[in-house]
């Protein structure tokens, strides 16, 4: 699969850093919207055991708002979505959406924005405690 996200992996433990995450993005703007615990999920619908893995999506309504100004479609690539899962090896990976392989990629009117909103999700995330 195409890389279309910006990726950490963290030795820090996956509470530890799934707890990290909402703050480094409220710091940067950044509220989440939605909280999908994909191995909670798994087990409920399909009676399947998968590791931790939940899909946090984030919004900054100043981007969001700029965004949807511009085309009412773009609300289907909306909230920016960041996953933390726990890897084989015990350590924790977060992988963030990259707004310019994903919006700017369709769009070259959204560049500029796109990679703004990069920027804050970049600065976010690079300061998880590894």
């Amino acid at each position: 699969m195409a890389e279309l996200g910006m990726s950490w992996k963290l030795k820090a433990k996956y509470d530890e850093v799934l707890a990290q995450v909402p703050e480094r993005l409220k710091a940067e703007g950044f509220g989440i919207l939605t909280r999908i615990d994909i191995k909670a999920t798994m087990k409920e619908k399909l009676g399947v055991d998968f590791r931790r893995y939940q899909i946090l999506g984030a919004c900054n309504p100043n981007f969001a708002l700029e965004a949807l100004g511009m085309d009412l479609g773009v609300g289907v690539l909306l909230p920016c979505n960041v996953v933390v899962y726990e890897a084989n090896d015990g350590s924790t990976v977060v992988t963030a959406v990259d707004p310019l392989k994903t919006l700017a990629g369709q769009d070259e009117r959204f560049k500029v924005l796109a990679g703004d909103v990069r920027a804050q999700l970049h600065r976010a995330l690079s300061g998880l405690v590894t």
